[in-house]
């Protein structure tokens, strides 16, 4: 067989390839075992880049309370009398202290990480994702993972960060060579500053850079994301069927419930006053007792062969059949089981039940 045919056969047998797009049910699968695009530089980025507006927007109220915090150290603590209770109330001030300091750091950045996360992901609560499994410990397994197109892509991307970094840092540093060289003749306070500005500078262009690679990176994770979710034709034809039912059993369901309804209308038929009949198409079963009908009732009816056995049924238990070809055909088509008899075909119906009940000397 040529290998062409083979391939075919192979993917046929398989399900086919995996062109289509994952249906809802199957997205929401994924989601609940926590497999999502996410991008985990994109929240990295956001840190940093929080991190550092927030020494910038912030700098004079942490340094205000820094230069409180240990002027009052080497002011009023040098000559305190060492015991626990004196200890003990010394670190909670300070722990206060150091807290109020790191606040709008610690605030800033907590609040932004989660942005980041929820933007890309959404509310999502799960403990598939960090339950642990012994197959990944499968050193088989591992090893393959360690040689994918995947690890590949990372490696890639780490070096990527850590050469733009690198030339950032270098070309930061560089460009501030004519000013090192005059660090000497300033104060300790200017150097101070003069590092600090620099630092947030190189964090600022850090922070962006790594920023735009994580955007790019949740993009390339998307397309993974999605190129993993896509089904088969015959993997979307297995879901209908699970989540609608077999349309095999289904047909048998409704085939069963339709015998059902059949047999049940025929042991309605001993019961009627008169089957009138087309006579070979239709067949109508009327029931009717005046102390409980406003108007007679039908109680069966059927075309062809359902038509043949009513009439069957009312030879062998002694119900009259009276032939009446339009109004036959007008009540079969005009109602359904259960119905009473339409306005306009009362004189018709009455005319026919007068007449069986006089056959069978019955009192109107």
């Amino acid at each position: 067989m040529p290998k062409n045919k083979r391939y075919k056969l192979n993917l046929q047998y398989f399900g086919g390839d995996k062109t289509e797009k994952a249906t809802p049910k199957k997205r929401q699968d994924a989601r609940k075992k926590g497999q999502v695009a996410k991008s985990q530089d994109l929240s990295g980025s956001v840190v940093l880049l929080a991190a550092v507006i927030s020494l910038v927007a912030f700098g004079g109220f942490m340094k205000e309370r820094f230069m409180k915090l240990f002027t009052d150290v080497l002011q009023n603590r040098m000559t305190m009398s060492v015991t626990p209770e004196n200890i003990t109330k010394m670190f909670n001030q300070y722990g206060l202290q150091i807290l109020l300091l790191l606040a709008p750091l610690m605030v800033i950045t907590f609040v932004l990480a989660i942005v980041a996360n929820v933007a890309q992901v959404g509310f999502m609560a799960t403990g598939q994702g960090v339950t642990p499994k012994f197959s990944k410990i499968n050193p088989i397994k591992g090893f393959k993972n360690i040689f994918s197109m995947r690890s590949f892509v990372e490696f890639l991307k780490s070096i990527l960060k850590l050469v733009i970094i690198a030339y950032l840092v270098y070309s930061t540093l560089w460009g501030q060579k004519q000013n090192f060289a005059s660090l000497s003749h300033v104060s300790a306070e200017a150097t101070f500053r003069f590092a600090a500005k620099m630092t947030v500078n190189l964090g600022i262009k850090i922070g962006a850079a790594l920023f735009i690679m994580a955007v790019l990176d949740y993009m390339y994770q998307r397309y993974e994301h999605e190129k993993s979710l896509k089904m088969s034709k015959q993997e979307i034809k297995d879901e209908y069927k699970k989540m609608e039912g077999d349309p095999l059993i289904k047909g048998k369901i409704r085939e069963r419930q339709r015998r059902m309804a059949m047999q049940r209308m025929m042991s309605e038929v001993p019961k009627a006053d008169v089957i009138i009949t087309n006579p070979t198409h239709f067949a109508v079963a009327l029931k009717y007792d005046g102390s409980k009908m406003e108007a007679p009732q039908i109680i069966a009816k059927g075309q062809d062969y359902v038509a043949l056995r009513i009439r069957e049924l009312a030879k062998e238990h002694g119900v009259v059949t009276m032939e009446n070809k339009p109004l036959a055909r007008a009540l079969f088509q005009r109602t359904e089981i259960g119905d009473v008899v339409p306005a306009d075909l009362f004189q018709a119906v009455a005319e026919v039940l007068a007449y069986v009940y006089k056959l069978r000397g019955k009192r109107r």
